[in-house]
């Protein structure tokens, strides 16, 4: 049986098409939370809960405990619901291949194990991915956040602006449950189908528009001297808003792909979007940015951003404000 897709488990869940075991594993946490709460929330009623849903942690239970109660019959309904969190927490998890080469029909049993894959030469993993519902979530890289956005928002009937969607990732970064419910809290004060813009995450999630790193990153890719010291000095009025070391990191990755731009044989426009992992909408940028520095500065400007790295990080800095080293790597970037 092939592994199955966050959208067809929770698909199948919505057509009370049920599995006896639910192996949920990866890296990546918001997933298995949305599939195991979703089980937890629309199997049974608020009546059939108090006696057939039992929720368990792997830090506080064992395989025989979980095993025991999987193999209860429901009372006054069709399904016994039982949820072990934490299951990497679990001892002697893998004892759970007997359980799964035998489970009881009425029972739903969900296993969440997170933070980590799981080992698919197991032997509970092997029968889970066989015979019932195995799901791996892996861990979601920053490029790939803002098309997660785009399909999130499209399952709720709205649509964000290629700029608003990085802006959100770069101030809130790879949280999907953060992300998420900032969304959704935003989008309670929308018109149905509203497009969400950078000026509305300013508005409602207090990210500004016009001093931020995507906005500094522009002003330095047009060599625009007066722009970059404005952002800047914002960023040394409101260092919280705006710390040193992610942002160097950020320039880094932006100064890097205007490097590999340069190398790339192939300048067409699909091609740098798949190369440097941007999305279509700012290859313009990138292209008109790259062909305003020379391959020699931007390896010079690299170079800069390690070692403002290391000075963020409190290493040869003398102990200057975070104010004083944007303005001084700004000036060493722009001259």
């Amino acid at each position: 049986m092939p592994e199955y897709t966050y959208k067809e488990i929770l698909n199948n869940l919505k057509k009370k098409i049920y599995s006896p075991v639910y192996l949920l594993s990866g890296e990546e946490s918001y997933f298995i939370d949305k599939i195991s709460d979703f089980i937890e929330e629309n199997v049974l009623t608020e009546e059939e809960k108090a006696f057939n849903l039992s929720i368990l942690y792997g830090n506080e239970t064992d395989v025989n405990s979980i095993t025991a109660i999987a193999r209860r019959f429901p009372m006054a309904s069709s399904h016994n619901v039982v949820i072990v969190k934490e299951a990497q927490s679990l001892k002697k998890i893998e004892d759970l291949k007997s359980y799964f080469d035998d489970p009881l029909e009425s029972t739903l049993l969900v296993i969440n194990y997170k933070h980590k894959k799981l080992d698919k030469r197991k032997g509970f993993v092997k029968t889970a991915k066989q015979k019932w519902v195995f799901f791996e979530s892996p861990h979601i890289y920053e490029n790939k956040i803002p098309g997660w956005i785009k399909e999130y928002l499209a399952e709720k009937q709205y649509t964000i602006s290629p700029k608003a969607a990085f802006l959100l990732v770069e101030y809130l970064g790879t949280d999907l449950e953060k992300i998420a419910n900032e969304l959704d809290k935003l989008i309670i004060n929308l018109k149905e189908g509203e497009e969400i813009t950078d000026k509305l995450i300013e508005e409602y999630i207090g990210i500004s528009k016009d001093y931020n790193v995507f906005e500094l990153q522009n002003a330095l890719g047009q060599k625009d001297v007066i722009k970059a010291n404005r952002i800047i000095n914002y960023f040394a009025a409101n260092p919280k808003e705006a710390p040193l070391v992610r942002n160097v990191f950020l320039l880094y990755l932006y100064f890097s792909k205007l490097l590999i731009y340069k190398q790339l044989k192939d300048k067409s426009a699909r091609n740098v979007a798949s190369s440097l992992k941007i999305h279509p909408f700012f290859v313009k940028d990138y292209v008109q940015a790259a062909n305003r520095y020379s391959s020699g500065k931007l390896i010079d400007i690299i170079s800069l951003l390690r070692e403002y790295d290391l000075k963020a990080k409190g290493v040869n800095n003398l102990n200057a404000p975070e104010g004083e080293l944007y303005k001084e790597l700004i000036f060493k970037i722009l001259h």
